[in-house]
Formats: structure tokens, C-alpha cells, sequence
């Protein structure tokens, strides 16, 4: 079974986190969404580029989720969680192409 590339599971994880949260309207449900893709996209950094590489990226994730609430008053909600995303997924491919 082919893997999914951790760029595409990083960025699917903020942008399906925020639509659950949106549609559902239940925020935890979205948090639940952002958390199981990054615990994934984790052990993948982990497993391509060790522990450093993990831990970096993972707090490359959480900043991106932080970070696009006070960009989300500047550029509303959508092109703010699609600009972190696309940023996210730049930051892991690069890292993880150097690392792998």
C-alpha cells in the first residue's frame, strides 16, 4: 500500500480540522481532526528524519494552527487556513526531502 507523502497529511489535517470545526460546529471535533493528522504526520517525520526532525516539524504544525487565527482577522478564515497549510506542507517538504 502506497504512503501518503506527510506534506499532503500535514496540510490535510489543518484544512479538514478547520472544515469539521466550521460544518460541524463543534470545535473539539475539528481539534480531534488536526491532532490525529498531525500524531501521523509525526510519525513520519520521525520515521524518515529522527526525533529532531519530528519535533521541529510538529511545532511547525502548531505554530501554523496558531498562527492562522490572528491571520484569519486579516484575510478571513479559508485563505488564511489554506495559506498555513500550503506553508506547512512547503516546511515538511523540504525538511524531509533533506532528510530523507
Amino acid at each position: 500500500m502506497p504512503r501518503i507523502p506527510s506534506p499532503a497529511i500535514a496540510a490535510a489535517g489543518l484544512v479538514g480540522g478547520y472544515a469539521v470545526a466550521r460544518w460541524t460546529k463543534k470545535r473539539p471535533l475539528g481539534g480531534v481532526v488536526l491532532a490525529a493528522a498531525g500524531g501521523v504526520a509525526a510519525r513520519e517525520w520521525q520515521q524518515v528524519g529522527g526525533a529532531k526532525v519530528a519535533g521541529g516539524l510538529t511545532a511547525a504544525y502548531v505554530a501554523a494552527f496558531a498562527g492562522s487565527h490572528p491571520l484569519a482577522k486579516k484575510i478571513g478564515a479559508w485563505p488564511a487556513v489554506f495559506s498555513v497549510a500550503g506553508a506547512m506542507a512547503g516546511a515538511a517538504y523540504v525538511v524531509t526531502r533533506k532528510a530523507g
